[in-house]
């Protein structure tokens, strides 16, 4: 029987209240740190930002930021939160200065929510002000005031100090902040701040040269030309193109790294088309301008509107209540500006030309193969069962798109035991016949020669870019053995050759799966490491026994569920310390050579050093 509703089933909850209960509508994906936009990092950000608007509104040009163990502490020297406002403006939701855009022309957050989620989603949270000789502190603990000091005189400087423990009854027990995801956090605020020093436990954080050095920082390989660096009132551009395949954009509003683009994205890719195709008097197909692109763009507007409270994606048409539209703004600025570089730099036009016309060339050659490559697949897929989709994708209407996810495992006995016991809402399972070719050399025909790396292709959807991406996370899931470790290396060659940016936005994972099951008659522990083995072999005692996993196959559908549900431990695969992939893919996927040979025989482990290990 169904329950009753009536008055009582009607409720009002307080703002922390509904905050923890609904945590993904202010701060995205909850997560337990493994990825850069996981809720913990969104609680730094939110806290950050509001140093950067006093910095942005000229008030302090230093932010010192510690993270030791899960206690994070951001000090900035801006003016400082009024002090008989401090409670309010830390616990109360829609209570902040930044409705009045006289007071913050151009702030990241405008809604007043951020710093009361950081408050509502810590285990312990405390906020002091300093104001012109006198300072209070507040304390707070899982959003609720527990302690409310008095206004003290202080010798401190002007500023604002925030502390919080993230709750682990919301992030998990397991959570914890990787420091290299904080350190590009930091990098990216020193880009657009100019003149601003932030420091992570001591580590300095500057730039001199905007987006120019966020480029050269995120570099992989060798540019065709030296960057374009273009700066105008509240816009500046970077860009150039490399010898890799697809396109990579950082694109930022009012400071926020807006990694799902939107607006003011959108715009400039138009923008750089029809420039280009005004300059050399030819019309291009867009594709072969943008192709092997890489920018970063960065603009400035009154009230903006995102798409989520995360501020990941601008939805915002207007720059300003009565100024142009975005795409106008952005247009006229990458018309005039970027056409005079132009001019003034023969050898750069010319090192474009030739670029858009070897991407021509490319195309043009791989039309033919590429319309018998769709006909074999649109075959091939009445009879595929590589492919187990699931029913809800990234892009698409569903409350779980975000979740969507593709399992690329080898052969079809893994295939089977995931395929079982997945969720089919959002997992879908790709299983590869045996090892992937190795496509170190090889250039993007390989891709409609080979059929099983067309079929992947196809399943992604990312033929023609990331814009139709199918799932927001591939997973690489081969077993843990020397076989599957090549062919995981393979997959993420093949990625990294021809579509760097799905690595570059943060969708490729590698799935980690237990080496061991350790149980006896009362309790089972999977251990992902020798360390966790003999952790639950002291745990359970001597009536223990030991199961050795050596590939997906041998765990059962009914054991999976434990590994890619609630529990899942995924591995980001990343960009952001590789200083160039090209060397990188020939060193360790290119020709044999003796430099690597030397490698292998220094970091080669025999069968008796491994003993106890």
């Amino acid at each position: 029987m169904a329950n009753a509703y009536t008055e009582a089933s009607i409720k009002t909850l307080s703002s922390t209240e509904h905050i923890r209960l609904r945590p993904g509508m202010y701060i995205g994906r909850l997560g337990n740190g493994a990825h850069a936009e996981d809720g913990i990092y969104v609680l730094i950000k939110e806290t950050i930002d509001n140093s950067i608007d006093e910095f942005a509104m000229g008030n302090g040009k230093r932010i010192e930021i510690e993270v030791q163990d899960r206690l994070v502490r951001v000090r900035d020297y801006g003016r400082g939160i009024p002090l008989g406002k401090l409670v309010e403006c830390v616990s109360i939701i829609n209570t902040g200065a930044k409705y009045d855009s006289n007071t913050f022309q151009k702030a990241v957050g405008l809604n007043g929510v951020g710093q009361k989620a950081v408050n509502a989603l810590s285990l312990e949270y405390c906020a002091q002000s300093v104001r012109d000789g006198q300072t209070r502190l507040v304390e707070f603990k899982q959003g609720k005031l527990v302690k409310e000091h008095k206004v003290t005189k202080t010798t401190e400087r002007n500023g604002t100090i925030i502390a919080f423990v993230p709750d682990e009854a919301l992030f998990g027990k397991d959570f914890k902040f990787r420091p290299e995801f904080i350190e590009d956090q930091l990098w990216n605020y020193a880009y657009l701040n100019r003149g601003l020093t932030l420091t992570l436990n001591g580590r300095a954080f500057k730039s001199a040269n905007g987006l120019k050095d966020l480029l050269e920082k995120n570099l992989t390989g060798e540019t065709l030309y030296p960057i374009i660096h273009l700066e105008g009132e509240d816009i500046e551009i970077a860009l150039t193109h490399g010898a890799h395949y697809g396109e990579e954009y950082f694109s930022f509003v009012n400071g926020q790294h807006t990694t799902m683009g939107g607006t003011h994205q959108l715009a400039f890719r138009e923008a750089l088309v029809n420039t280009v195709r005004n300059f050399y008097k030819k019309e291009f197909d867009a594709a072969d301008v943008r192709q092997s692109i890489i920018a970063a763009i960065s603009v400035r507007v009154q009230e903006p509107i995102f798409e989520s409270q995360t501020k990941t994606k601008l939805g915002s048409t207007e720059v300003g209540p009565s100024g142009p539209t975005i795409k106008e703004f952005i247009g006229k600025f990458v018309q005039q500006s970027l056409d005079t570089y132009l001019h003034k730099h023969k050898e750069t036009a010319d090192a474009i030309l030739a670029r858009i016309q070897e991407s021509e060339r490319e195309r043009k050659d791989l039309a033919g193969i590429r319309n018998l490559a769709r006909a074999r697949a649109k075959t091939a897929s009445l009879h595929n069962r590589k492919l187990r989709d699931c029913r809800q994708h990234l892009g698409e209407k569903g409350s779980r798109t975000e979740e969507s996810s593709l399992f690329i495992v080898e052969g079809d006995s893994a295939a089977g035991s995931l395929t079982a016991s997945r969720d089919v809402q959002t997992q879908a399972v790709f299983a590869l016949k045996g090892k992937p070719l190795n496509t170190y050399g090889l250039s993007k025909k390989v891709i409609y020669e080979n059929e099983e790396f067309h079929l992947l292709q196809s399943a992604l959807n990312i033929e023609d870019g990331l814009d139709g991406l199918r799932y927001n996370n591939v997973i690489i899931a081969t077993d843990a053995d020397v076989d599957g470790m090549h062919i995981r290396l393979l997959l993420i060659s093949f990625f990294l050759k021809f579509f760097p940016d799905l690595i570059a936005r943060g969708h490729l994972y590698i799935l980690e799966t237990p080496l061991f099951r350790v149980r006896n008659k009362r309790k089972t522990i999977y251990c992902y490491s020798e360390t966790e083995k003999q952790t639950a072999i002291g745990e359970l005692g001597t009536t223990h026994e030991i199961t050795r996993f050596k590939g997906l196959g041998e765990i059962s559908a009914n054991e999976f569920k434990d590994f890619i549900g609630e529990n899942i431990r995924l591995e980001p695969v990343s960009l952001s310390h590789l200083h160039d992939s090209d060397d990188l893919l020939s060193f360790y996927m290119g020709k044999n050579t003796p430099k690597r040979q030397d490698f292998i025989i220094d970091n080669l482990y025999i069968e008796k050093d491994l003993v106890g290990a």
